[in-house]
């Protein structure tokens, strides 16, 4: 593979937060060992100071890995330019092996890092620094995410290769694929539609009812159900061709990167709700109505965008693709 400018920053950057996760992870366990916060000693001084630096190193890398998962996905959609066959992130991405698991892997820990900076920020408004113990046994287990992730991406662009034919994104998101992603295009449109519409009522109930057990599940399959309606019914819209089901040519420039609003409003809507309801479980506590508001504002900007696509074209063209 030729490592194109954007790649090398990527891992460059890997390279660097794989350095400072490994040291705060060896200070975490001793403050995992060591806390107490009903003690007065030199010991709980050096380790609260210690917790307020090693949380510091912590909160960056973890806001700096939310935005470069999407400068991820805009790289390996520039290397297409160069691959034989790919028109877009899909080619480049199932052109190894183990490609769409680093994707998926990625994804996961962005709910997985964005959840420890909520339990950072609570934990810095409590005087009793009651998150604490959690965050750092928290960290511990994102730590092993992020090292797999870092390991995967480094084994992904080391694997690409540049004069190797690959797959277009219309061969791979379409009922004569051979990827396991075929059997839902099974689902007709109609099918489809009520899946996603029932999901997205489901959530709003959720979300008004402020339910923790059916937030966590609305939240999951809800993100789960809109991927695939936009990869089989409303992808199709904002390409305007019925056949175009690619759930990644629509980050690029001639779609206005609209990709990027959709994806970014549809891990907001899921993602807020998903750690209300975790943090109500963790905490026994009904304070997080905030966060349930924000869940709702951006699920219905989210299903506004990809509804209006086909209303938009219908009202356009007088027919529906």
């Amino acid at each position: 593979m030729s490592y194109t400018p954007e790649v090398i920053t990527l891992l460059a950057l890997n390279v660097l937060f794989f350095c400072i996760a490994t040291l705060c992870l060896f200070i975490s366990i001793n403050i995992l060992k060591n806390w107490d916060m009903n003690t007065t000693t030199s010991l709980q001084y050096r380790l609260e100071k210690q917790s307020v630096l090693v949380a510091t190193f912590i909160k960056y890398i973890f806001i700096l890995k939310l935005p470069l998962f999407l400068f991820f996905i805009f790289s390996v959609d520039k290397i297409s330019g160069v691959i034989t066959g790919a028109m877009c992130a899909a080619g480049v991405v199932n052109s190894v092996d183990f490609g769409m698991y680093l994707v998926v892997l990625k994804l996961f820990n962005l709910y997985l890092f964005g959840f420890w900076l909520v339990l950072h920020v609570k934990d810095q408004k409590s005087k009793k620094r009651e998150f604490t113990k959690i965050k750092f046994w928290f960290f511990a287990v994102a730590y092993i995410f992020l090292i797999l992730e870092v390991v995967y991406e480094f084994s992904f662009f080391n694997a690409l290769e540049i004069d190797k034919i690959v797959s277009c994104c219309g061969t791979l998101f379409s009922a004569a694929s051979s990827s396991s992603l075929a059997v839902v295009f099974s689902l007709t449109n109609t099918q489809v539609l009520v899946l996603f519409y029932g999901m997205f009522l489901l959530h709003i109930f959720a979300l008004f009812r402020q339910d923790t057990i059916l937030s966590l599940f609305s939240s999951i399959i809800f993100l789960i159900i809109s991927i695939i309606a936009l990869i089989l019914f409303f992808g199709t819209y904002i390409y305007e061709l019925p056949t175009h089901h690619c759930p990644f040519c629509f980050l690029q420039k001639e779609y206005y990167y609209i990709g990027y609003i959709i994806y970014i409003t549809l891990f907001l809507a899921t993602f807020f709700s998903f750690s209300a309801a975790l943090m109500e479980r963790i905490k026994e506590s009904r304070s997080y109505k905030k966060y349930y508001m924000i869940s709702l504002i951006f699920t219905l900007i989210f299903t506004l965008i990809i509804s209006g696509y086909p209303l938009v074209y219908f009202l356009k063209n007088g027919v529906w693709l």
